[in-house]
């Protein structure tokens, strides 16, 4: 039985109500900015966070523990590019390059959904694998290259470098931190680690508060300058986050993830990138339109997510779990 009361929980909860209230303001035409380097610095923060608690978890997790999820993660990796692909040639009409653009956007992760999804499990009380930050890395990266990799093979006029690409993503600043926090979490001594948890971990909840009351600016400021197909971008950005938040139930619980390492998985599957993905599309295929990939991955399935869609994939790893007789 499907429970509303998540959804509410979490429409209340300080995270979504900073993020209503950002977007809210931008709407009004407020003048509520977090300055550029301060927001720069605060996502700093939170990614090197994420990366340095999934490497303290990892530090006490056996490879063969990891092997299911890992090999699941990359499945729904191929998978995501694939079908939004397929999706935005079929539905959207869009050309070669502007599907490969939101194929990269949907088929890699956004750390901040993710970020929101941890928030949303510790606030419930609901358990989940400390891996899972491991997992957040080896998403980020296959979505982009498949992407791309489509754009230079069905668009004969450009040819993409895809090491080039690769060499891109790799050394983002998203990854070098996650991937980085996760190496001190995992490689440092314990009383090491302890003693910068108190700037690091105690916290993070505060901070992701704060840098969502921006997010929400950012949403409905791009929202509203949209030039693009606005019927097509809202069936896209909210029924694929569906459909993929249900694949990432399925593949987490099959790799024998707990109900909360599922939703979480699905989570990930379900979001749309807007840092690592934006700065390769934008050096791979710059002819792409940002207004049509920027806008539905930031100010459509970026709020969707947050407000609903977490709790949503929450409750169908809770179903299927019961379904599966778990």
């Amino acid at each position: 039985m499907f429970d509303t009361q998540l959804i509410l929980a979490n429409l209340t909860s300080p995270a979504v109500l900073c993020f209503i209230i950002g977007a809210v303001a931008a709407l009004l035409k407020s003048d509520l900015r977090v300055p550029a380097q301060v927001h720069e610095s605060i996502a700093m923060f939170l990614l090197f966070s994420i990366g340095l608690k999934g490497g303290i978890a990892l530090s006490h997790t056996s490879f063969d523990a990891l092997l299911s999820p890992m090999v699941a993660t990359l499945i729904l990796g191929i998978l995501t590019p694939l079908i939004s692909y397929g999706l935005a040639r079929r539905f959207g009409r869009l050309s070669v390059i502007d599907a490969a653009a939101v194929a990269a956007h949907f088929g890699s992760v956004s750390a901040v959904t993710f970020m929101a999804a941890l928030n949303f499990a510790n606030q419930s009380g609901i358990s989940f694998e400390g891996f899972m930050t491991a997992l957040l890395v080896l998403l980020e990266i296959p979505g982009i290259v498949i992407a791309l990799a489509l754009a230079g093979y069905l668009n004969q006029e450009k040819k993409i470098s895809l090491r080039h690409v690769v060499q891109e993503a790799l050394t983002g600043k998203s990854v070098v931190l996650l991937t980085g926090g996760l190496l001190v979490g995992l490689l440092a001594d314990p009383a090491g680690v302890k003693a910068i948890s108190l700037v690091f971990i105690t916290p993070f909840q505060g901070v992701l508060v704060f840098f969502l009351l921006e997010m929400g600016v950012v949403a409905a400021t791009r929202f509203r300058e949209a030039r693009a197909s606005l019927p097509f971008m809202l069936t896209f950005g909210t029924l694929v986050p569906l459909m993929f938040g249900l694949m990432g139930v399925v593949a987490g619980e099959l790799a024998g993830l707990s109900a909360g390492g599922a939703a979480i998985l699905a989570t990930m599957a379900a979001s749309a990138s807007y840092i690592a993905a934006p700065a390769a599309v934008r050096m791979a295929l710059p002819e792409a339109n940002p207004g049509l990939y920027l806008t539905m991955s930031i100010s459509i399935t970026l709020p969707f997510n947050i407000a609903l869609g977490i709790p949503l994939y929450f409750a169908f790893s809770e179903m299927f779990l019961s379904w599966l007789g778990r």
